[in-house]
């Protein structure tokens, strides 16, 4: 063991940072990213918001973020004010806030895996024990499923993620509403790709009202395509707002950022094209890998969960081989496809075609016959 590795919290020895392969392939469809960059006019609309903060660098920005706040409630809705809403960079800040004022050492944080991979890190970072519930066997979540794990496990915070990572699936509201009525601690609905549901009826906001203990969490990344700016937020009872200003780093959003996502939100009707362009890539990813025999669930995000893989591994690399990238997520049998542009979704279609026709011993054709089996 190293000097340093020695001096490291002992929790901490021996992991590994979160991160993806960035590989330099021709077709990249593995972190989910909107796969469109940002429109012209949508970007000149942008531009025109930072120009007007340029010559102000010198003063620190508004450390409340409040005209960002008012922004993203108006987009919101559901009678939202500012005072409901906190923005931070990405919502991975907006998810160690809330571990670093409701977690902690001696406090736990409960969630159901295979979900977001950054949760237990987030969670061990803040010295939040992280209890994995798991799921069932085809890695749904049930009401009975999660009042059952909560009331075992009596966490300070639970993590639901809607539309689910690396599934693809929502949650019911049911679901929602047993986890609020079992837990006695903050449950935080993680909606990153809420957007992307096909039923936009299925977003937790509007059971925010009589609730101060359930949190909406959002970004900018997915539907916006404003990745790479870092942008997450939340909503909640403004009470808890109120808490986490306890925790948070003065002047933590910089004044670019917060002007460059309001001018995305003063674009938010146009960009909702390629948000649905992406959805009916999506799709077509599902319908054509389930014409191949490949079981594929129903997706409400940006991305597809494929199954019915002998060997997922082995898949992923021949995926590779043919200029598309895809994720392992670790899932056995397995592999997570980002949708992509049409000319994206069309390359990753004929790459499975080509594994599936040239190396078909790392497919399950078991999977594939009790897909044709299916009514």
């Amino acid at each position: 063991m190293s000097e340093i590795e020695n001096l490291l919290r002992e929790d901490l020895r021996g992991r590994s940072p979160y991160g993806a392969p960035q590989l330099d392939v021709p077709v990249q469809l593995n972190t989910n990213e909107n796969a469109y960059p940002i429109p012209d006019d949508v970007a000149a609309v942008v531009a025109a918001f930072l120009e007007r903060e340029l010559r102000g660098l010198n003063r620190y920005p508004d450390r409340d973020a409040l005209a960002l706040r008012e922004d993203l409630a108006a987009y919101l809705g559901h009678g939202l004010t500012a005072g409901h809403v906190w923005a931070a960079n990405g919502s991975n800040e907006i998810l160690q806030q809330l571990l670093q004022a409701f977690g902690g050492p001696g406090r736990t944080v409960l969630g159901f895996m295979p979900s977001y991979s950054m949760h237990p890190l987030l969670a061990r970072g803040t010295g939040t024990a992280f209890v994995d519930a798991g799921r069932e066997d085809d890695y749904s979540l049930s009401p009975v499923y999660v009042r059952e794990a909560i009331a075992e496990h009596d966490p300070d915070l639970v993590f639901l993620v809607s539309p689910n990572n690396p599934t693809g699936t929502a949650l019911d509201a049911e679901v929602v509403e047993a986890a609020y009525a079992a837990a006695r601690g903050i449950v935080v609905i993680d909606e990153a790709y809420a957007e992307f549901a096909r039923d936009a009826a299925s977003t937790a906001l509007g059971r925010l009202a009589g609730r101060p203990r359930l949190v909406v969490t959002r970004t900018l990344s997915k539907a916006f395509a404003f990745a790479g700016a870092r942008v997450g937020y939340l909503a909640a009872d403004p009470e808890l707002v109120e808490k986490l200003l306890l925790v948070r780093l003065p002047y933590h959003l910089s004044s670019l950022t917060q002007a460059a996502a309001r001018g995305a939100l003063a674009c938010a009707a146009r960009l909702q094209s390629e948000v649905d362009e992406l959805k009916h890539q999506r799709d077509r990813i599902v319908k054509n890998l389930r014409a191949k025999g490949l079981p594929v669930a129903d997706s409400d995000a940006n991305f597809v969960l494929v199954g019915g893989l002998a060997d997922a591994a082995a898949v992923w690399r021949a995926i590779l081989d043919e200029g598309v990238l895809i994720r392992d997520v670790g899932l056995p049998g397995r592999l997570r496809i980002t949708a992509g542009t049409e000319e994206e979704t069309a390359a990753v279609l004929d790459a499975f075609d080509t594994v599936i026709r040239q190396r078909p011993e790392l497919f399950d054709r078991a999977a594939e016959q009790r897909q044709e089996q299916q009514p």
